[in-house]
């Protein structure tokens, strides 16, 4: 017979990634410069490449300090230049260099890119705004990506990302429609626009195991508040 003393307890345990998974954190990028008629941003590969805005730099220290304990594999950006500026307070910290993952680029907004045109018309209230938001797709904008194209190359990244990373934890640095699109298929959510809600410097939390896509934690930014001293 059992006596109290030798009862087995089942304790309530962590999280554990399971074996041969990899931890993706998810960056967004910090705040870039305002779109200015004045000002047009350069175009790469035909898409809008700004610099960084001075509160995008502090929000890549922040977000340097956040991840500096988080026992990083390897650090990826994009082609451009505010996700390489976002990291590289981060890669000096762990002596890492980042690699470049050019299908986790923002979605292309076709000719909306121009001249900031897409804020412009967000900010306005523009009518095709207003369809895309109701239709939930990106491509009502003229000359867009289309949902699908954006859809597999995200997915296929993300996927190219864990297989060269199994048993690992990497920082992705990117942008806030792809972290909405990975979190949007990582749920399966009927609403694809759910998560474009990650804000300038979040971080983001998934475990990618073969076509599992688990969900650990979605736009963080405590570390956004907290002093930096």
């Amino acid at each position: 017979m059992t006596t109290p003393e030798q009862e087995i307890e089942y304790r309530q345990h962590r999280f554990t990634p399971p074996p041969g998974s990899t931890e993706i954190f998810l960056v967004r990028h910090g705040e870039s410069m305002p779109a200015k008629a004045s000002a047009p941003f350069e175009l790469l590969d035909g898409q809008a490449d700004p610099d960084l805005a001075p509160e995008g730099r502090e929000h890549a220290a922040r977000v340097a300090r956040r991840l500096a304990g988080e026992r990083l594999d390897a650090l990826y950006v994009t082609t451009l230049r505010r996700t390489v500026q976002t990291a590289a307070p981060l890669a000096e910290k762990l002596g890492i260099t980042p690699a470049v993952e050019p299908d986790l680029r923002e979605i292309y907004l076709g000719h909306w890119e121009k001249n900031g045109l897409f804020r412009k018309h967000t900010a306005e209230g523009h009518p095709i705004v207003r369809r895309l938001w109701t239709e939930q797709r990106w491509d009502v904008v003229p000359g867009a990506e289309s949902d699908e194209a954006f859809g597999c190359r995200i997915r296929a990244a993300l996927t190219r990302i864990a297989a060269a990373n199994p048993d690992r934890r990497v920082a992705v640095f990117t942008h806030g429609g792809v972290i909405g699109e990975a979190f949007a298929q990582a749920t399966r959510a009927l609403d694809r626009f759910a998560f474009l809600g990650a804000d300038n410097g979040s971080v983001s939390h998934l475990v990618l195991h073969g076509e599992n896509w688990l969900v650990r934690r979605f736009n963080d930014t405590a570390h956004l508040a907290a002093p930096l001293g």
